[in-house]
């Protein structure tokens, strides 16, 4: 095996991984500087906490899609990552969570690592829906009970706003489901009350939330000036790169999402989401009236995006794995060290991906 510029827990290491059993067992090398070789660059897989598609497929479609998005996300660098539904009728979400459920007791070859699901909504306010379908409500328990259920529920999008929403979030975030405020018009104190509740991220920073406004900081001022993780969406289309920065320096573990959709992957054209049918053109996703509805975008791109606004490669790998599994409370990926899950991704020195490991497995992506 030839060397690489690893990047480890410690730093980063010119030398070797080895691994065994699907885990790494030792990196054998010295401690380097990347700047003085041209090595190749071996960081730990990325971790997507927001996918909704990819390869032409829909999560709400089901089972039949589940492997082609796994197989579509794995080709750019995502080792793992959360299942993300739509905003539809109880009895859809119910059956697209329990099919969700069986596939991620297991992984197909040459696919992502399904962790889990991020339910992005129904709990939504409906007067801040961005490109979620129209079938928001009030969350009960005794709903959520019947989710939980079903399947891994990792992640709840949640509008603190809504009456009863916070004792939900105050439950829930006791039972290690992280609950994350998005999509909607609540208010500053709002979403530091549903902070201190047990709230622990929000959902595509800026994106279907209350804005910035110096008399009314609205829910991004709350994250602003309280949060320790927000998901961000770095496709440079749905913020710009200067409010990225603002993040960054307000946000200590900022993680980067894709939000990807169907069209993840694939040409331009329609493709579904949810019940929407939406269109990829000039690089991004749009509902008819012309809203984002979701991304193109790709773990792999996402680095390069961050990288090119300025972030070191280790700052911007940090946000694409370390921290979404620490969000997780997970400790065995997002980071090379012995014990770890062997999931990796190999770039040139032009950021360009070369190749991608998943749980020991060499994935050829590039005939997939």
């Amino acid at each position: 095996m030839s060397e690489d510029n690893i990047l480890t827990a410690q730093g980063w290491i010119r030398g070797r991984l080895v691994h065994e059993h699907g885990k790494v067992v030792s990196i054998e090398g010295a401690p380097c500087n990347p700047a003085d070789n041209d090595l190749p660059y071996l960081l730990p897989g990325f971790i997507d906490l927001h996918v909704h598609g990819g390869g032409g497929k829909d999560i709400m479609e089901g089972a039949p899609a589940f492997e082609t998005i796994t197989r579509t996300h794995v080709r750019f660098g995502t080792t793992s990552l959360l299942a993300t539904t739509m905003t539809a009728p109880s009895e859809e979400i119910s059956r697209v969570l329990k099919a969700i459920g069986e596939f991620c007791s297991d992984r197909p070859k040459g696919s992502s690592r399904v962790l889990g699901v991020h339910l992005e909504g129904p709990y939504i306010n409906p007067g801040k829906l961005g490109a979620q379908p129209n079938f928001a409500h009030t969350a009960m328990m005794v709903e959520v009970e019947e989710y939980l259920a079903l399947a891994p529920i990792r992640v709840i999008t949640i509008a603190p706003e809504i009456a009863g929403h916070h004792a939900l979030i105050r439950a829930l975030s006791a039972r290690g489901v992280r609950m994350q405020i998005g999509h909607t018009l609540g208010s500053y104190e709002e979403g530091v009350a549903a902070l201190n509740a047990g709230a622990t991220s929000f959902t595509h920073l800026y994106n279907a939330m209350s804005p910035l406004h110096h008399r009314e900081p609205g829910i991004v001022g709350a994250a602003l000036a309280h949060a320790k993780y927000a998901e961000l969406i770095p496709d440079l289309l749905h913020v710009h790169p200067g409010a990225i920065r603002v993040a960054l320096r307000s946000i200590p573990c900022l993680y980067c999402v894709t939000d990807s959709t169907a069209a993840a992957g694939m040409p331009d054209g329609e493709y579904k989401l949810g019940s929407h049918t939406v269109t990829k053109c000039l690089g991004g996703v749009r509902l008819p009236d012309g809203t984002l509805a979701g991304s193109t975008l790709t773990m792999d791109q996402a680095l390069r995006n961050l990288v090119k606004i300025g972030l070191p490669i280790a700052e911007a790998s940090q946000r694409l794995s370390q921290f979404p599994a620490d969000y997780l409370g997970i400790t065995e990926r997002g980071r090379l060290q012995p014990g770890a899950w062997a999931d990796c991704v190999r770039l040139d020195r032009s950021l360009k991906l070369t190749a991608v490991m998943v749980e020991g497995e060499d994935i050829d992506f590039k005939n997939a």
